[in-house]
């Protein structure tokens, strides 16, 4: 009988890395979270947890990477599987793969945290399988991936949603952003870290019809819309902390049948955009299933 295939999984974000060893998306063996602190010992620790994983359980057939961005997706590239210029102190220019591929001798597969999480939530989603789906996620930062007749987007590099610029709300105009590349684009004005910085409370603090449920629903509506409009998306799917409020969820609705305008019927009324403007179907695991999915792929393609 043949030993059923060891994938590696890491979902690697900008506070955590979460790694697991699964036989499938369905059948994880053992899972951990490891702080993210400096490059050398989160790399070490996540390395330290899958050669123990590897002397249980047998050699991994490859390993998935989904990871927190700007990231070099390239192969071609001198610098593919590094991460790019970030915010995030002592990671810019880090390379995620080499040190896997080069312990486990096995392929490595990378893609960004919300790339993999739209294959996830694409392949599995509530109703079938979505051929072209978008996912944002709204926490501390603000990103966005997208799958296309199946595949994942990157083309220059990936998709950047959260540095999109966006329309200032009224209300909202001498709020310089946060954002340290460009100020007031849409991480600098609707992430959780923005919002904290202008109103110093996170968004489930403040009372119920405080004026930041408007301006930060009405900031990813925006977004909403412009993703409908560019990409045409089957389900378009907004997770993390600060979508954790239903309110926000009608808000951007709203906001979005607006700017839609009704053309083209995609979405003339917030109602018409609940089944297409949704809450991830996998929770908070889209982004792990998405990196096995990654592995299963490199394993299957040795590449």
């Amino acid at each position: 009988m043949l030993t059923p295939q060891l994938y590696g999984a890491i979902e690697a974000g900008g506070t955590k890395f979460v790694c697991a060893a699964a036989r499938d998306v369905d059948d994880t063996v053992t899972e951990t979270r490891i702080p993210t602190t400096t490059p050398v010992r989160t790399l070490r620790d996540v390395t330290e947890f899958f050669a123990a994983a590897a002397a249980e359980l047998g050699r991994f057939d490859a390993f998935g990477i989904a990871s927190f961005g700007p990231v070099d997706l390239n192969r071609a590239s001198p610098t593919f599987g590094q991460i790019l210029a970030t915010p995030k102190a002592g990671w810019s220019h880090t390379d995620l793969v080499t040190p896997l591929a080069q312990r486990f001798e096995c392929p490595v597969r990378i893609d960004t945290d919300v790339n993999a999480a739209a294959l996830a939530e694409a392949s599995r989603g509530s109703d079938g399988f979505f051929s072209t789906l978008v996912y944002v996620t709204v926490g501390t930062g603000i990103g966005g991936g997208a799958i296309v007749n199946g595949e994942t987007l990157r083309g220059l590099l990936h998709p950047e949603m959260g540095h999109t610029r966006v329309v200032r709300d009224a209300r909202d105009i001498d709020f310089p952003g946060i954002c340290p590349f460009h100020g007031d684009c849409l991480e600098g004005l609707a992430s959780g870290s923005a919002i904290v910085a202008r109103y110093g409370s996170t968004l489930d603090r403040l009372p119920e019809g405080h004026e930041a449920f408007a301006i930060v629903g009405n900031y990813l509506g925006q977004l909403a819309a412009n993703a409908i409009l560019m990409l045409s998306p089957q389900r378009l799917v907004f997770s993390g902390g600060v979508m954790k409020n239903a309110a926000l969820f009608r808000t951007i609705r709203a906001t979005a049948a607006s700017l839609l305008g009704g053309y083209a019927n995609m979405g003339t009324t917030a109602a018409s955009l609940e089944q297409i403007i949704v809450a991830p179907n996998l929770g908070d695991r889209s982004g792990l299933v998405g990196a096995i999915t990654l592995a299963k792929s490199a394993a299957r393609n040795k590449s």
